[in-house]
């Protein structure tokens, strides 16, 4: 599905935007980069990532596997991710006033540092779990209803703009690794698995699904 395709190469400039940005924050906290940098990952990740990006993935990913494929929108998953979304948006915005602060209180320091490291692992856990779960079992069960592509709108020139520019700041700042940081497939490494979700399996699965799993088991 293209749809999914263009997601998933979203995903991978997003990650690259957050490594990036940890190399910033490290680079503002030692006295050096630009400040005037500071809005524009702002902008990337508010109008690409969050206007284009996660838009796209509620607004008609989503959307479909409710409403053509029947999956529900309260719990599980997709109830799961959405809440993400926000809740991430609400990390970035905490962080918006500080990117472009000074930065000369201690207590500024310490917060832009410790937000910036929940938004990029946060968002990067949140990469994992669409890549490894979600995406593969949404072209699934979309096309047991014979649903094999689904239509997007295109970039708006804002959003195309805060790519563009975005992605030029990976030159800048090369992406910064966080080697304390443990990433993983499958719904056990997701944020929200035994929270707000029991795992795909348990939220998705008909009895069918299972029996078929069962026998494919016994199978090997």
């Amino acid at each position: 599905m293209q749809l999914i395709e263009d997601l998933k190469a979203d995903h991978k400039l997003i990650e690259q935007l957050l490594g990036s940005l940890r190399a910033f924050v490290t680079a503002r906290l030692a006295g050096q980069g630009d400040p005037a940098d500071g809005p524009v990952f702002l902008a990337f990740f508010r109008r690409f990532a969050g206007e284009y990006h996660h838009a796209r993935e509620e607004e008609v990913l989503f959307r479909a596997l409710c409403e053509q494929a029947e999956l529900p929108a309260g719990r599980g998953p997709i109830a799961a991710l959405t809440g993400e979304h926000r809740r991430m948006g609400e990390v970035l915005e905490a962080m918006a006033v500080l990117l472009e602060d000074p930065l000369a209180a201690p207590e500024s320091r310490t917060r832009l540092q410790a937000l910036a490291v929940d938004y990029s692992r946060s968002l990067w856990h949140h990469i994992d779990a669409e890549n490894s779960v979600m995406f593969p079992e949404s072209e699934e069960h979309l096309r047991q209803f014979n649903i094999r592509e689904l239509a997007a709108r295109p970039m708006t020139p804002a959003e195309a703009a805060a790519r563009e520019a975005g992605a030029a700041l990976v030159a800048a700042y090369p992406p910064q690794e966080d080697l304390d940081f443990q990433r993983g497939d499958g719904c056990i490494h997701c944020p929200s698995y035994t929270t707000t979700c029991d795992g795909l399996e348990r939220e998705w699965w008909t009895e069918h699904a299972w029996e078929d799993f069962h026998e494919r088991m016994s199978g090997d």
